[in-house]
């Protein structure tokens, strides 16, 4: 059951090259269909009051190496994965590159096949293998349809991304040889690291936060984010932002929290700290951006700070926040990608002040700018979203440990609707400028990767118990306050 979300988009990249090329679009979407109600039917027989792993699938692969294929599901990884189905799906419904289609499809399954993997990995390698797997295709992705300086950018995505593998790697391996657990499958390693010292915890857990904190990313390990946004393609940042960097909270939750609790308590005002950094960081240098791809970026690592101060927080409420955050993160992240794309694709600029008066009815684009109004508002956190309910969570749960840390990541949500009610003010809003005059139909096909987001970010922020209810039993029974 768990392979198919694995072995379906592998068969699509087999069949993309097999098929004429008329069809190769087709079999694109078939393919992500497939995957998608695979995760649905997955979601239906997901038991919600179990709290460990389910749908075990375990083979023998390479036992000499301690590499074994074990795949499992929790409520941590499950909500996840139907984050990763969705993105993909939509990243591939979207409007698609005029060159290299059949290559461009086969990478962009191939990536979503590999964050499946990654998320229901149950031995330390294979999660390795998975994590590195989806580099090739995203630094690809960047590196072919990317902007003016895509190479720069691929590279830069490419460098840091194997700093973070070599890491957690060397974590890894110090885990297995100091909890003498002999091997790197999961339920082991659980077992095992409960004998680990406080020093070692600790010194695991410095290799694991630097790995991760790259691929989250956190200040100052963020400075390949911007620039690969600004170069990828909107699809490409959409998968990005809405999935990739949550490779990297998960292995927060789920190797820091859970296999090293008492070196995690230790750290834990470490963390909180450095999550008010990254919230105020990103969100002070989103206001100053004129390129509104990059007011997105900065917005991004900001509130990918929220999840690191819930993890810090560590109690049952704030680990449940963290994963909701991480999944209305990823909403609202791809949501606003997609729609300045679709800007940039309309108008040829992102720039600020080249931009005004895009919500005019008659000639500008109403619909777009009022699906960005209901995008900005839910990362501002008004209520009636998700991003409102998700960072209430956060604030809720992390308080009784970190008062003073909350109340200043508190301000970053202040800061999130200064800077975007510069962008929409400046974009939307105002007399269109003649230079716009004649801007170009955009149909309801071309929209409609928006309107999904759109719903759903509106769904679940007025019924938020249909996203908490899949990771509530599992993450809090974590807490370590």
């Amino acid at each position: 059951m768990l392979s198919g979300l694995i072995g379906w988009p592998l068969l699509g990249v087999l069949l993309l090259w097999l098929a004429p090329g008329r069809w190769v679009r087709s079999v694109a979407l078939a393919t992500v269909a497939v995957v998608a109600i695979w995760t649905g039917v997955l979601l239906a027989q997901f038991d919600v009051h179990t709290a460990g792993w389910q749908m075990v699938q375990s083979l023998p692969w390479l036992d000499n190496l301690g590499l074994s294929y074990r795949l499992a599901v929790d409520g941590l990884s499950l909500p996840l994965l139907g984050l990763n189905s969705l993105i993909v799906a939509l990243v591939v419904a979207s409007p698609h590159p005029a060159s290299r289609p059949r290559l461009y499809y086969s990478l962009v399954l191939l990536a979503g096949a590999a964050v499946a993997g990654a998320f229901l990995a149950q031995n330390l390698l294979l999660f390795f293998l998975f994590y590195e797997l989806e580099l090739l295709p995203l630094y690809l992705l960047i590196a072919i349809w990317g902007g003016p300086r895509r190479d720069y950018a691929a590279v830069k995505f490419l460098v840091y991304t194997a700093i973070s593998g070599l890491l957690l790697l060397a974590a890894f391996f110090g885990l297995v040889v100091l909890s003498g657990a002999g091997s790197f499958d999961y339920e082991v390693i659980v077992m095992a690291a409960k004998t680990l010292g406080l020093g070692a915890q600790i010194g695991l857990l410095v290799l694991l936060l630097l790995g991760l904190g790259i691929k989250i990313p956190l200040v100052p390990l963020h400075t390949w984010l911007p620039d690969a946004h600004v170069e990828a393609s909107t699809e490409v940042s959409m998968l990005l932002a809405g999935v990739l960097l949550k490779l990297g909270t998960y292995g927060l939750l789920r190797f820091g929290v859970q296999l090293l609790p008492e070196g995690w308590r230790v750290l834990a005002p470490v963390l909180a700290v450095w999550a008010v950094v990254s919230v105020l960081y990103g969100s002070l240098m989103a206001i100053g951006q004129q390129d509104m791809k990059r007011v997105v970026a900065f917005s991004s690592i900001g509130h990918m700070g929220y999840v690191l101060l819930a993890a810090a927080a560590a109690t049952p409420l704030s680990l449940v926040a963290a994963v909701a955050q991480m999944v209305s993160h990823g909403l609202i992240a791809a949501l606003l990608f997609f729609l300045v794309g679709v800007v940039y694709r309309v108008t040829g600029t992102r720039d600020l002040a080249k931009l005004q008066g895009l919500l005019t009815p008659e000639r500008g684009l109403p619909v777009v700018g009022s699906l960005m109004i209901l995008a900005v508002m839910a990362s501002s956190g008004i209520p009636g979203m998700v991003g409102f309910i998700s960072e209430f969570m956060v604030f809720r749960g992390s308080f009784p440990v970190f008062p003073v840390p909350t109340v200043l990541a508190m301000l970053g949500t202040a800061l999130t609707s200064v800077y975007f009610l510069l962008l929409v003010n400046r974009a939307f809003f105002g007399r269109l400028t003649p230079a716009l005059a004649e801007l170009p139909p955009v149909t309801w096909g071309q929209r409609l990767p928006a309107v999904v987001l759109a719903g759903l970010v509106v769904m679940l922020g007025l019924q938020p118990s249909w996203l908490v209810r899949w990771s509530e039993v599992t993450v809090s029974h974590w807490g370590l306050g």
